[in-house]
Formats: C-alpha cells, sequence, structure tokens
C-alpha cells in the first residue's frame, strides 16, 4: 500500500474528487495549507497599500491506495488538478506499513 499526498489549487479539488470517484476512490483526508515553492508568491493591493502574499492558499490531499491502484490514481490527480500555470502542486507517494480500521480491528489492505 501506498500513501499519496498532493499539494493542488483549492479550485481544483472537486474535479480532483470527482477523477478518483471514477476510480472507485473515496476515502481520502482534505486539509486547507499555506505554501510556496517557485511561484514565490505575489504582490497585492489592498486599500491603496501594496503587501506581498509569501504564503499562497493551497489543499492538501491524502489518501492510502493499494498497490495497484497508485499509478491511476496519480495519473488521475495530475489530470484534474493540471492548470498548465505555475503553482499546480506536486504529488508525494510514501509506503505505508500498517493500516488498522479502529472500529472492527481490520488491518491492511482490508482496512483501506
Amino acid at each position: 500500500m501506498k500513501k499519496i499526498e498532493a499539494i493542488i489549487k483549492p479550485f481544483k479539488l472537486e474535479d480532483v474528487k470527482d477523477a478518483l470517484t471514477d476510480l472507485d476512490i473515496s476515502g481520502m483526508t482534505i486539509t486547507e495549507v499555506k505554501g510556496y515553492g517557485r511561484q514565490q508568491g505575489h504582490t497585492e493591493l489592498y486599500r491603496g497599500a501594496e503587501y506581498i502574499v509569501d504564503f499562497l492558499p493551497k489543499i492538501k490531499l491524502e489518501l492510502v491506495v493499494k498497490e495497484r491502484d497508485v499509478e491511476e490514481a496519480i495519473l488521475a490527480i495530475s489530470n484534474a488538478a493540471k492548470t498548465g500555470k505555475i503553482g499546480d502542486g506536486k504529488i508525494f507517494v510514501s509506503p505505508i506499513e500498517k493500516i488498522i480500521r479502529i472500529r472492527t480491528g481490520e488491518e491492511n489492505e482490508e482496512a483501506v
């Protein structure tokens, strides 16, 4: 099993969720985060004063998938989140050693 973490633009969340649902991947955790990479933030104007926005709002999506579903999930996230502009985000994939469903005690793939 693998954990997929994706940092995406907030307005692409529904597109990514729909793409993953089409693959029968439904369990995910969503967190509102702020950050920057190469995008480096930008300058905005508020009541005549200019200020720098260093950390941009993003969505962090976390899901655990079976090994056989990893590449499909990555492709679905990439295609759904892509705008072609700087700041589209990143995807990270990590191994998962063990999963336990607290309610039933099921473990690993049965718990996903």
